[in-house]
């Protein structure tokens, strides 16, 4: 556990923050690792399908992820105010919650599947392998739950390191899976989704086993865990805003798969490459803010208001930097970039045409996740949600759908920045406005 209310604040948001980076960076390269195979050794019909997948499976799953991001919030104030009672109790709460929704997650998946793919109008011939991965991934749903639960629950608590070390647990044995089920055994594109699942398995029993053996705070047993009324509804309070943002930004997205279906396979397959790299691109920026978050919430609760804006401006100041360092690298090198997941020429074409436009306006994007960062870790949910939601469904979609009957699939591409920009704008606007600072579930008190 780090208590974040002391020391040098740059210093401490980036020793805070690289666990996560270089976590989420083992995070997504297996997710990139999969896509590798995927599209090297199965082929790109089977690379469209893997990426068909994740909106659908990120619509199911958004929800509780806001849930789950309100009580991390409420850890990190209760740890900030030395109520550790409070913290245990809020920890148990949370446990229960994620257990319960997660069954509930999986039934509505298996059940509903099949129509979804249909709505969003998914090529009939990507449709098969689409549905064996989305099956197989969503019916591991409880493991993921826990993973992320357990993750989110320790950084909460100011400790980044320890989830590192079981997501690297994690990524090792899903490449080592992806190997033995795709090219030994010859399981396609079900192979992929079963290694996953697996690899996110073995780390959360690993976490539990070890947490349970080692921890003063974390005790995971069902037969000892208590749920908090009051406590929970707390979590609500903040997470609630989060959870319809995530769900309302998960349907967004997933409306925005369906424009990009009907451009074909090749664009199919260009965009799911596309997002990989994009989601690799933006770690930073979004791992800088989630530190803020924790940080913001500490020093909330401890009544260091000067202390977060010290901690805003030193956090805009390395996202940013790093944030035109990696749009250089993707703009430079995009056609290598791609070259990397298919050797097709037209999707590695389209890729690249992808990754320049939306990579050269990483640093909108990392000056808003900052300014999101203090936001939320306030405890100020509403306005991001407001944000996220204006920007994606009164914007992106929008413009995504015009441009792209008026110049092709370029439009949907251009359509990225421009919702970045206006997000943007809404959050700044709010910070500087400085009503943030009354929205903490502790109450504040002076330096």
């Amino acid at each position: 556990m780090r208590d974040l209310t002391n020391g040098s604040e740059r210093s401490q948001i980036f020793r805070f923050a690289l666990p996560m980076l270089i976590g989420n960076l083992f995070q997504q390269f297996y997710n990139i690792v999969d896509s590798i195979i995927v599209g090297n050794f199965i082929n790109k019909q089977a690379l469209a399908a893997v990426g068909a997948s994740f909106p659908v499976i990120f619509t199911l799953i958004s929800f509780v992820i806001g849930i789950g991001s309100g009580a991390t919030i409420v850890i990190s104030q209760f740890f900030g105010a030395k109520d550790y009672d409070k913290v245990v109790r809020a920890i148990d709460t949370t446990f229960i919650f994620m257990f319960f929704v997660s069954i509930i997650i999986t039934a509505l998946g298996l059940l509903f599947g099949e129509e979804i793919f249909g709505l969003l109008q998914l090529p009939q011939e990507l449709l098969p392998q689409a549905m064996v991965y989305f099956s197989i991934y969503i019916g591991g749903s409880f493991v993921f739950f826990g993973f992320q639960t357990t993750s989110s629950i320790l950084r909460g608590l100011g400790d980044s390191k320890t989830p590192l070390y079981f997501l690297m647990i994690a990524t090792i044995f899903n490449v080592l899976l992806d190997l033995l089920f795709i090219l030994v055994f010859n399981m396609g594109i079900a192979g992929a989704a079963l290694a996953t699942v697996i690899s996110q398995g073995g780390a959360f029993v690993t976490a539990i086993v070890y947490l349970n053996r080692t921890h003063e705070l974390i005790q995971f047993s069902f037969k000892g865990l208590v749920f908090d009324k009051e406590i929970f509804k707390k979590s609500l309070r903040i997470g609630l805003p989060t959870s319809f943002q995530q769900s309302f930004i998960a349907i967004g997205m997933t409306a925005l798969m369906g424009i990009v279906n009907q451009f074909g396979t090749n664009v199919i397959a260009a965009y799911s490459v596309g997002m990989r790299l994009n989601s690799l691109a933006t770690l930073p920026a979004m791992n800088f803010g989630s530190a803020l978050s924790m940080f913001v919430g500490q020093n909330l609760g401890a009544g260091k208001i000067e202390r977060v804006r010290k901690g805003y401006l030193s956090t805009l100041l390395m996202s940013a930097t790093i944030s035109v360092l990696v749009t250089l690298v993707v703009v430079v090198f995009g056609s290598q970039l791609m070259a990397l997941f298919t050797q097709d020429e037209s999707v590695i074409s389209i890729g690249a045409e992808y990754l320049l436009i939306v990579g050269s306006f990483y640093i909108i994007f990392s000056i808003m996740f900052s300014t999101i960062g203090v936001l939320r870790g306030a405890g100020a949910t509403i306005i991001t949600m407001i944000s996220s939601l204006l920007s994606l469904w009164a914007v992106r979609l929008p413009i995504a759908w015009w441009l792209s009957g008026e110049i092709g699939y370029e439009g949907i591409w251009w359509a990225n920045p421009i919702g970045w920009a206006v997000s943007l704008v809404i959050v700044l606007s709010y910070y500087l406005s400085g009503r943030w600072k009354t929205k903490g579930v502790v109450a504040s008190r002076p330096n």
